[in-house]
């Protein structure tokens, strides 16, 4: 008996056909969950080259200029106290132009905001509830403290100095 060949083909897929089914999507109701690595165990000291450039980003939140960096580390090599070099690096791009930082209001009116922002910017972590209530405390009792002021605690810190 002699099949068309439509039919030869309509017998070969059949078993292709029967095999396809829809696949199952399983669904657990998990809620997605946004994760911080701990950043407070920090061992690695940032070079020269990477505290200015870090810092810089920081303070103008764009990136050093090659040459810019270059002149800097220059600057910062010829003081020897690196302490010292440290402090009056921070003191001039504070007194530069174009350093972008909050307004001392938003400081002020949103002190949670503001400490979780500083923390996240400077230490790339949360802050402790210990470390937040610190701050909290400090800028509501201090009425001449500064954004400045807390910017520069930050980058002056330690941990600021290491990865």
């Amino acid at each position: 008996m002699n099949m068309p060949s439509s039919v030869k083909l309509s017998l070969l897929l059949l078993p292709l056909l029967a095999a396809c089914t829809e696949k199952e999507t399983l669904r657990y109701g998990l809620q997605d969950q946004v994760v911080y690595e701990d950043k407070t165990q920090k061992t690695k000291r940032k070079s020269e080259s990477e505290y200015i450039s870090i810092l810089y980003t920081n303070l103008y939140q764009q990136p050093i200029t090659p040459n810019q960096l270059y002149k800097t580390q220059q600057v910062v090599q010829s003081i020897g106290d690196r302490t010292l070099a440290w402090e009056m690096l921070l003191s001039n791009y504070f007194n530069k132009p174009g350093i972008q930082m909050p307004a001392e209001t938003f400081m002020r009116a949103e002190t949670d905001s503001f400490i979780n922002m500083a923390y996240r910017r400077y230490y790339l972590r949360r802050p402790g509830e210990a470390e937040r209530a610190w701050f909290r405390n400090f800028i509501r009792n201090r009425s001449d403290a500064t954004v400045e002021m807390v910017f520069t605690a930050f980058a002056a810190s330690d941990e600021y100095a290491f990865y």
